[in-house]
């Protein structure tokens, strides 16, 4: 059955929260460029719940690399992951940070840098004339990436309400161009050092401000890529937006996003999670074949994570502003995270 929804588009900038800290009613809906002033997620009115984070994923023909700078209040979480699709290997380096010191995040996404310094990580992500670079180094890794701004390029906002007292922005943004450098270090003391191929790396951003429940599953999908000369990118999720009146669902076409306001069905064989996905609906229907399942889990006293981040190619359909998108091959991923947060 359809399950088309109706989304007020925002066009104007807007305050997340209230003055005591409540979301702000004129504030649900979502937008083509940032909007939103966050500075209300800041700890100081409600402590415990607020969560804010930066996590930028970049594909490229060789690697798969992530960087998550993140703070939930009581703790900040960090990590860097890099996985060489040549040969499997994978560096995944996380820290988790008693009460966030040595993190810094900006109130609004564009208002400043966010950094990350704990034991064995070093983050930094920072607004410059071209776009975002990327820099991060650990033990193992060091990378510098320009995460280019195209003119014109369109991002997805979406306010999520759960609740007066709980809900969610986010920005989705989707096929930035990536170009920059990679050092890896191998054996005998060597580096090796990976540039990335100009049109064929991209970078994705989910920019997180919000107070969550303590328990949520989610599913998140995205892919950029190029297809018949257009460049593509997905933004898909499901399970965490349901019954809202909020998705998170959207292509981005030659840097036009096209919202797409229905709650896709994700079908997946949790019994085997590199067998194929299937996300659909009336406006969408993609095949996603998953090569490599990221498993994640953490598990501490008021905190558990639970996660499994397959990434893969997708192939299908999916209708931009009325047309009908053909895409085959585009790179990605598809998740299904467990929280308690």
């Amino acid at each position: 059955m359809p399950r088309t929804i109706v989304e007020r588009e925002l066009t104007t900038p807007v305050a997340l929260c209230l003055p005591d800290g409540s979301l702000n009613p004129a504030a649900v809906g979502w937008s083509r460029t940032p909007l939103h002033d966050t500075s209300g997620i800041d700890g100081r009115r409600v402590w415990g719940r607020n969560k804010r984070w930066e996590y930028w994923a970049v594909t490229t023909p060789t690697h798969l690399i992530a960087l998550t700078v993140s703070s939930i209040d009581y703790a900040a979480v960090h990590a860097v992951l890099v996985h060489d699709r040549r040969t499997g290997a994978t560096l995944d380096r996380s820290a988790i940070v008693p009460f966030g010191g040595g993190t810094t995040l900006p109130a609004s996404l564009g208002d400043g840098p966010a950094r990350a310094r704990a034991k064995g990580i070093s983050i930094d992500v920072e607004e410059v004339e071209d776009g975002t670079l990327l820099r991060a180094e650990v033990d193992g890794a060091r990378l510098e990436i320009l995460a280019e701004l195209p003119e014109g390029h369109e991002r997805l906002g979406v306010v999520v309400p759960w609740s007066t007292r709980r809900f969610q922005y986010t920005v989705k943004d989707v096929a930035r161009p990536a170009t920059g450098w990679l050092e890896l270090d191998a054996a005998e003391a060597r580096r090796e050092r990976i540039e990335l191929p100009a049109g064929e790396s991209w970078a994705v951003l989910d920019h997180g401000r919000g107070r969550w429940p303590y328990r949520m599953v989610w599913n998140w999908g995205a892919a950029s890529g190029t297809v018949n000369g257009r460049t593509i990118g997905l933004q898909l999720g499901g399970k965490w937006t349901d019954r809202t009146g909020s998705t998170e669902n959207a292509v981005v076409v030659d840097g036009r996003l096209s919202k797409i306001e229905e709650e896709l069905d994700w079908e997946y064989d949790e019994r085997d999670w590199l067998a194929p996905w299937r996300i659909h609906g009336v406006s969408a229907d993609l095949r996603f074949e998953p090569f490599w399942d990221r498993v994640s889990a953490t598990e501490l006293i008021v905190f558990g994570s639970h996660g499994h981040q397959c990434f893969g190619h997708y192939s299908g359909w999916v209708l931009a502003d009325g047309e009908r998108v053909e895409v085959s091959g585009l790179l990605g991923w598809a998740e299904d995270v467990r929280n308690r947060w």
